[in-house]
């Protein structure tokens, strides 16, 4: 399950990369707040999964 919360944080911070550059280019501020806000909830979710791997071993 670890992986499987891995690749989803990957899946969230590249999906918001692309949004908030795409927000960029088209000067569409809500589309560049909501990218920067999906990869810090993709941050969250990868800190979070490197702490249980820390408790882990």
């Amino acid at each position: 399950m670890a992986k499987e919360q891995k690749s989803k944080a990957k899946k969230e911070q590249l999906k918001g990369k692309a949004k908030e550059a795409a927000g960029r280019v088209t000067r569409n501020a809500p589309l560049e707040a909501e990218g920067r806000a999906e990869q810090a909830k993709g941050d969250a979710r990868q800190a979070k999964e490197k702490a249980k791997d820390t408790f882990k071993h």
